[in-house]
């Protein structure tokens, strides 16, 4: 049977065990540097930067997904889903969808218009899923990002 649950602090060291299980099979594990340290402070201290949602399947941890909040000006709050990962032997069993349908409870509860997510463009059986959820995809659109030299440098051009 399956069980949805808020994380706590206390599942942190399991969280991060996790994001490295789904950046290994995301071919993405050499660009994990985040620690149980700042994953405590940012999701469970004060000033909570994101939650997660851990699936339970007959009692043990299947899972977990992580969610934050992000603003569109044209439209107002919405959802994203950073990860939403089921552990390998406990994938079939609806726990992907069950995640998904949970974030877009939140999502209606909370008066979010849009939940949005990324998916790898080689990760087909996770793109067919999205489709199958009515998901849309945005071809149109590009993700940009400014990281580490090249974040600095720009920093600092706003100090002169």
């Amino acid at each position: 049977m399956l069980r949805i649950r808020a994380a706590t602090v206390n599942d942190v060291p399991l969280l991060k065990t996790m994001i490295v299980e789904f950046a290994t099979f995301e071919r993405l594990a050499h660009l994990v540097g985040i620690t149980e340290a700042v994953l405590a402070r940012d999701g469970f201290g004060e000033k909570p930067m994101f939650r997660v949602l851990i699936p339970e399947w007959e009692g043990e941890v299947a899972g977990y997904e992580l969610l934050y909040d992000f603003y569109s000006s044209f439209e107002g709050p919405g959802l994203f889903i950073e990860d939403i990962y089921v552990r390998e032997n406990f994938r079939g069993k609806g726990i992907g969808k069950a995640l998904m349908a949970e974030a877009a409870a939140i999502a209606l509860r909370e008066g979010y218009w849009a939940m949005r997510w990324e998916v790898l463009d080689w990760n087909q059986p996770a793109i067919d899923f999205y489709k199958k959820l009515g998901a849309r995809f945005l071809d149109d659109w590009k993700e940009v990002r400014l990281e580490g030299e090249a974040l600095r440098k720009l920093a600092e051009s706003s100090r002169k």
